[in-house]
């Protein structure tokens, strides 16, 4: 069955002039919400200070995972005159990209791409969720370990979600049993009159990704904590 395209077509609607509605989102653990289009072509100074920073630490040659509308690669390319490749699956988001200026960009999944070694491997707008679920993420790490060059830095945001469950008297939270943990989410998307299929994705608290990464031989450092339970963090391979 060929996968929906939803978030390329809404980005193209945007780039192309047609933009007349956002796109929906919902999950396991929420109800509908909204995808402002707008939001994917911020400008450097409109931008969250995690992704501020995250594009400040970046060097070298930068692989930007999921770049969406570019946004994060023309910065990159054009102010701080880096190297960018920019992957995405959504070919109608590759394509925006293309329209925007970004000079390298592909329709690519990074679980299968192995072409070339990186100085900066960036992940953003919770780019860890692209893991999908937390037994993966050993996996992940360890492919993203084979895009780096000796030295080399992952760059990734995340967020602790435990604050949309629901609280006791007691300060505890009242988490559901059924995955395995409780960061795993189910989401889906519609745009216009056209839905998503479910698909997985993952918010790991920095506790758990640190355990990750240092059980996979990578140091992990919390580079910035967002206002609302998100954070940066940065992984780096640990010689020996």
């Amino acid at each position: 069955m060929k996968k929906k395209d939803i978030i390329g077509k809404a980005l193209l609607d945007f780039q192309q002039g047609n933009y007349t509605e956002d796109i929906i989102t919902e999950t396991s653990i929420s109800e509908e919400d909204t995808l402002p289009l707008p939001y994917f072509f911020r400008s450097y100074d409109e931008m969250p200070p995690i992704e501020q920073k995250a594009l400040q630490l970046a060097r070298g040659k930068v692989l930007d995972v999921g770049c969406g509308a570019g946004s994060h690669a023309l910065y990159l390319q054009c102010e701080k005159k880096l190297e960018v490749t920019a992957i995405d699956t959504s070919p109608g988001a590759v394509e925006v990209c293309r329209e925007r200026g970004v000079k390298q960009v592909l329709v690519q999944d990074v679980m299968q791409y192995d072409n070339e070694k990186f100085d900066t491997v960036l992940l953003l707008m919770n780019g860890l969720g692209i893991c999908g679920r937390l037994k993966n993420i050993s996996g992940f790490l360890n492919h993203l370990r084979t895009l780096l060059r000796p030295g080399g830095q992952i760059l990734l945001d995340s967020s602790d979600i435990i604050y949309m469950f629901d609280g006791d008297d007691d300060g505890g939270r009242w988490i559901p049993s059924y995955p395995d943990y409780y960061g795993e989410i189910e989401f889906q998307m519609r745009y216009k009159k056209e839905q998503s299929n479910n698909f997985p994705w993952l918010y790991a608290d920095y506790n758990t990704l640190q355990n990750a990464a240092i059980s996979n031989g990578f140091g992990c450092e919390l580079i910035l904590e967002g206002a609302h339970y998100d954070y940066l963090a940065r992984l780096q391979d640990i010689p020996g």
